[in-house]
């Protein structure tokens, strides 16, 4: 709810869909802070300054028919690519001269540190004692280094940030405005059976690295359980803090006062998908307020003068300060708390602050939302995306939807966004209307009061409108810009450039007095992913292309350099942040410059100098192949081949498919293609690659577009589709020779295991065995939509049906692993999805095994974890494909 700008970003399914042309990167494989990939994501401002945050041996045998009770490891070729150490993180500062190079822990921490004290309430888990999300990672260090220098640092070419506590641990790592400090919280480390502290605020200089603490503990401990700290102007920062009239965290008793009661007396609709970690009773909600709650305080960098600004504790949530720091936003939950809905539906209030802490004005009041329909395009009732303009020194603005947040109604204006200066707003105004969307409105993109972007969309038809409008003069109108389906990557005209203000922020970049934007875009087409730089003509429409990814690399471009601290620059002088890999060599990053003139040639700098992280692996094959389904639909897979593989003399192999369905509303949109040919191939801890280690073929990524067209649902025809396309291609991988038809096994994570699932049930003859990690099977359990599914259970009770693979058990003849986290936490996937479905995969006398990790939720991350997993997938393909082969 609380942002320092209104950025516009994609629509969740958008986003869904872009995800899909970056290449099939998964979370946290772009190395760089405020790196943006095109393509994918917020459209809007793109900051550079904020940083993101067993057993040896492994011997091979057939798996028992009762599980053990400790841990194994898989054989060394795959445990060697697992524990390749990471590559540190890096961030620019805003003046663009220097960089921060953080350290980071091994990739998959031990299990001890997952085992702390652990409390799950409101949607949320954290650590009691350390008041923030719980099993967090952490940066081990950091050093500053100059632009001039590549990363890692060599010796002597860094200044380490010093006068840290001994095995202290960082996170909430930011720049200040002006660059000239770094803020961040430390922990410290303890024995995982000792209680944790909270986090203490400290601040390093960056011309000396020297740091110190700025809030005194254990007075000032911070509460990072939603918001932790912000700037407010390069000299002041305020921070949420462990209240000092906190008293002793309430107990449980040891009897029950009662029964667990929860009553509807309301006749309106109030659907909710299956929301984990609820709360369940007073004590629950009295814990979760407990620990929550905060107090906000002031602190100045130069004086170390700390100022406690709230009148009582309250559960902060938020705190932006105006572009000119005079004013602060500041969002708190409140009660009544709800037992059918996590936290972020609970009671919010916003107020306008004073950068000295005084309460100005309630921008808004939300009550309860329990009522927000399950629809996609949905939002809650009243004032939303409340925060700054990011071209103005203090512009409140807002959206609220004219439709009570329901999509099935009919209404126009859909959306309304509102502004006022705050100083008005203090006095009493009120806000004007200054853009109204007939879809559901996305975000803006600021430039100044004669032009912003506009983005809305709608779900239904994926149809998305970037408009122009003026800000200053609403009366104006808005003109459209691009009118499309998001679906269709090929016709993306890319996402227009941002630069940093004087004051911080992001507004677009025009040249030329306005005549010129540059877009820069992912470039998909059927030639594979080729991202791009335009210059785009506000006079004509028209577009002329400055850069373009060339083979054999994919090359990308980020942020712009040429802005820090918000200094003006013209075209002929911008340089960009961009990033460059190929099939063999990992992703570094370099500063780019034309010199002399966009038509002359571009000079490179180069940033980063990372080492292969598996050179092992280093000459793998990677192809992208194309096939057709049954019905005419164009379907690509990206093949992966082991070093050193010929066909012809080695002959086909054991595969691994590893897939992942998408819906799509027309069958030319879901054949497009959305991956480069020339990507670096990284290799997750997780990853079905690991498997090109023992001589594997994989099929990453097949398509398994499920297509509704018109008023057709996707989902009714799931199955069809579904089987189809694994038969598409399996055939194209046993054509082409690189597959042994009988030894090919079918996998996914999540959505991709309920599919395996559902292949080995409908298609019993096409796979020789599965693999389903964190899925959900059985439809009944989820009965207020899933994935991408808006219908409820009775109102498509067949196609519920027909996609529980669940029911469907009795048809499973090929052997099935299920692999889940205890913990899942994940809507829709409780373990009680895979432990129902081994039961009855048991008693339908199918091979399977269950396997469930202590302490893992939805994606797994402790070592011993990680290693057991892949550990039962290697068993488990070393006795059903690679013995199916032999």
């Amino acid at each position: 709810e609380i942002g320092s700008a209104i950025t516009a970003s994609r629509p969740a399914a958008v986003a869904a869909v872009a995800a899909a042309a970056t290449s099939q990167r998964g979370a946290g494989d772009t190395n760089v802070a405020g790196f943006k990939r095109t393509g994918g994501g917020a459209r809007g401002a793109s900051t550079a300054e904020h940083v993101p945050g067993a057993h040896a041996g492994g011997t091979v045998a057939a798996p028992s028919s009762e599980s053990s009770n400790t841990y194994e490891v898989p054989p060394q070729a795959i445990r060697r690519i697992v524990e390749a150490p990471p590559t540190p993180m890096v961030s620019f500062s805003p003046c663009r001269t220097k960089i921060l190079q953080l350290f980071r822990p091994p990739t998959n921490p031990p299990l001890a540190e997952f085992v702390r004290d652990e409390i799950k309430l409101a949607g949320v888990r954290f650590d009691p004692g350390l008041r923030a999300a719980s099993k967090m990672t952490s940066y081990l260090g950091m050093t500053i280094v100059p632009l001039s220098e590549t990363v890692p640092a060599r010796p002597g070419t860094g200044i380490p940030v010093s006068n840290l506590p001994e095995d202290a641990l960082v996170n909430y790592v930011s720049w200040s405005p002006d660059g000239r400090h770094i803020a961040f919280a430390l922990r410290k480390e303890v024995d995982p059976k000792s209680e944790s502290e909270p986090f203490s605020l400290w601040v390093a200089d960056s011309e000396t690295g020297k740091a110190r603490q700025l809030l005194d503990t254990p007075e000032h401990f911070l509460n990072s359980m939603f918001a932790t700290y912000a700037w407010v102007t390069p000299d002041v920062i305020i921070a949420a803090v462990v209240p000092q009239s906190a008293k002793a965290a309430p107990k449980r008793p040891s009897v029950p006062a009662g029964p667990y009661i929860q009553t509807n007396d309301s006749s309106e609709s109030k659907q909710s998908r299956t929301y984990p970690d609820l709360l369940k009773d007073d004590f629950d909600s009295e814990t979760f307020l407990h620990y929550a709650s905060s107090d906000l305080v002031l602190v100045k960098l130069s004086t170390g003068e700390v100022t406690r600004v709230s009148k009582k504790a309250k559960i902060h949530t938020g705190m932006g300060s105006s572009p000119d720091g005079k004013y602060i936003i500041v969002s708190s939950m409140e009660m009544p708390f709800s037992f059918s809905v996590p936290c972020g539906r609970f009671p919010k209030r916003i107020e306008l602050w004073s950068a000295e802490g005084q309460m100005l004005r309630e921008v808004a009041y939300l009550p309860l939302a329990e009522d927000i329909p399950i629809a996609f395009n949905s939002c809650r009732k009243g004032p939303r995306s409340i925060g700054w303009r990011s071209d103005k020194p203090s512009s409140l603005t807002w959206v609220v939807a004219q439709d009570g947040g329901d999509p099935a109604v009919d209404v126009s204006p859909r959306d309304v966004v509102y502004s006022i200066e705050a100083a008005d707003f203090v006095s009493g105004g009120e806000p004007r209307p200054i853009l109204e969307t007939d879809l559901r409105f996305n975000g803006i993109t600021w430039c100044d009061d004669d032009l912003a972007f506009a983005w809305e969309s709608w779900w239904k038809d994926r149809r998305s409108i970037w408009s122009k409008f003026s800000p200053g003069r609403p009366e104006k109108g808005k003109e459209v810009v691009f009118d499309r389906n998001y679906e269709d990557v090929y016709s993306d005209p890319g996402d227009p450039v941002t630069r940093r203000t004087k004051d911080g922020t992001y507004v677009l970049a025009t040249f030329e007095e306005g005549r010129y934007i540059l877009l820069q875009g992912e470039g998909c087409s059927p030639k594979g992913n080729h991202p791009f730089l335009d210059l785009y003509d506000f006079t004509d429409g028209s577009t002329k292309r400055l850069w373009e990814s060339k083979d054999p690399y994919y090359e990308s471009i980020g942020s712009l350099m040429c802005d820090g601290n918000g200094r003006d620059f013209g075209l002929q002088d911008i340089s960009f942040l961009m990033s460059r890999e190929s099939q063999q060599d990992p992703t570094q990053y370099y500063m780019v410059s034309w010199p002399d003139g966009l038509e002359g040639e571009m000079v490179e700098q180069q940033i980063t100098d990372f080492p292969h992280p598996y050179p092992e692996l280093r000459d793998l094959t990677k192809k992208i192949i194309r096939y057709k389904r049954n019905d005419g639909v164009d379907l690509t897979a990206t093949l992966y081949l082991p070093p050193g593989y010929d066909a012809e003399r080695d002959g086909p192999l054991p595969c691994l498919l590893w897939a992942y369905p998408r819906e799509f509303k027309s069958k030319a949109t879901a054949g497009q293609v959305r991956r480069s040919f020339f990507t670096f191939s990284h290799i997750g801890g997780m990853s079905p690659l690991l498997w090109l280690a023992r001589k594997y073929a994989i099929l990453d990524g097949p398509t398994m577009p499920i297509v509704g067209e018109g008023e057709e649902e996707p989902n009714d025809t799931y199955i069809e589709q579904l089987v189809a396309s694994a038969e598409a291609a399996v055939n194209e991988a046993v054509r082409i020779g690189v597959a042994e038809k009988e030894a090919v096994a079918i996998g996914g994570h999540s959505y991709g295991a309920f599919m395996a699932a559902n292949l080995l049930a409908h298609a019993p003859n096409l796979f020789c065995c599965g693999i389903a990690r964190s899925g959900a099977y059985n439809r009944t359990l989820t009965p207020f939509g899933f994935q991408n599914e808006q219908r409820t259970i009775w109102q498509a009770r067949d196609t519920y049906m027909e996609m529980s693979p669940y029911l469907f058990a009795h048809k499973i003849e090929k052997p099935l692993l299920l692999i889940h986290g205890d913990d899942d936490n994940n809507s829709g996937t409780s373990k009680i999805q895979s432990e129902r479905f081994f039961s009855a995969l048991k008693g339908h006398g199918v091979p399977s095994k269950l396997v469930l990790l202590p302490h893992e939720s939805h994606s797994y991350r402790a070592q011993e974890s990680v290693m057991h997993c892949l550990y039962e997938m290697d068993q488990w393909l070393q006795k059903y494909c690679e013995e199916r082969k032999k």
